[in-house]
């Protein structure tokens, strides 16, 4: 009987969530017995090879190609897991949603302390991503079935979340292990 398949992917976010991931340290072998990666940059798959049983998310959506990544994810998942706090709720990406994208450009690309661009051009090249007009979390563009929030969720939490979903087990994460304080 073949194995579940996961995928993986990091929309805007640092990635963090993806090394609490590798921080289940030799339960890795154990996550094998269970499941097949697939679309992942764990193991470098770069397009779905068909359905998967979970789809884990880290990071919120600030450009197009987040928002198709994302709903790529949401019709090959049957279960769709907002890794982290930046796909819970923007985390730090989102701190641009106080201002006008157009500031925000300015800053980075003409007016900013260390920015040199005698040019005054701000980057418009057709393979750059439209930009949204903010960031947004997960739930706002797809259905999400889970939520981890932590910057990132410790390796703990995504183990005990996926040991309990890939065995049809009830997820019920200890407020040990969603506290943070």
């Amino acid at each position: 009987m073949a194995k579940p398949k996961v995928a993986t992917a990091s929309l805007a976010g640092c990635f963090g969530c993806h090394m609490s991931i590798l921080d289940i340290d030799e339960r890795i072998l154990d996550l094998i017995e269970l499941v097949d990666f697939d679309k992942s940059p764990v193991d470098d798959i770069k397009k779905f090879t068909g359905r998967c049983a979970i789809g884990l998310i880290e990071g919120g959506c600030c450009n197009e190609e987040n928002v198709h990544n994302l709903q790529e994810f949401r019709k090959h998942c049957d279960i769709l897991i907002a890794l982290g706090d930046c796909a819970v709720d923007g985390g730090i990406p989102a701190m641009r949603n106080s201002m006008p994208l157009k500031e925000c450009l300015d800053e980075a690309y003409l007016n900013g302390p260390t920015v040199y661009n005698p040019g005054g051009i701000t980057p418009n090249d057709k393979e750059i991503p439209l930009l949204l007009d903010k960031v947004y979390p997960l739930h706002h563009i797809v259905k999400i079935d889970y939520f981890l929030p932590g910057c990132p969720p410790s390796a703990d939490t995504i183990w005990k979340a996926l040991v309990a979903l890939l065995t049809n087990k009830p997820l019920e994460l200890p407020y040990e292990l969603i506290k943070y304080d």
